[in-house]
């Protein structure tokens, strides 16, 4: 549930659960999220990948399953070498 709607999604799965196993296999740095950026999976995968269409990946890297609540100022993320 989020905002009193029923949400469907993967997270959880099995395919899931291997699909971020696979993930944790990759190199990576640590990031840390500047201001302006809290909450913003987009401009962090912009920033980091020059991606923002990679904002998945940082959700999925680092075990985010909700943006606006999670990836506060000051958070360290994994950001992986691809």
């Amino acid at each position: 549930m989020h905002k009193d709607k029923v949400v469907i999604t993967s997270c959880g799965s099995q395919e899931f659960k291997t699909s971020i196993a696979e993930l944790q296999k990759i190199p990576a740095k640590v990031g840390v999220i500047p201001p302006g950026y809290e909450h913003r999976a987009d401009k962090i995968a912009d920033l980091f990948y020059e991606s923002p269409e990679l904002d998945w990946l940082v959700c999925w890297t680092n075990n985010i399953y909700d943006p606006f609540e999670q990836l506060n100022v000051g958070d360290r993320i994994r950001i992986l070498a691809i």
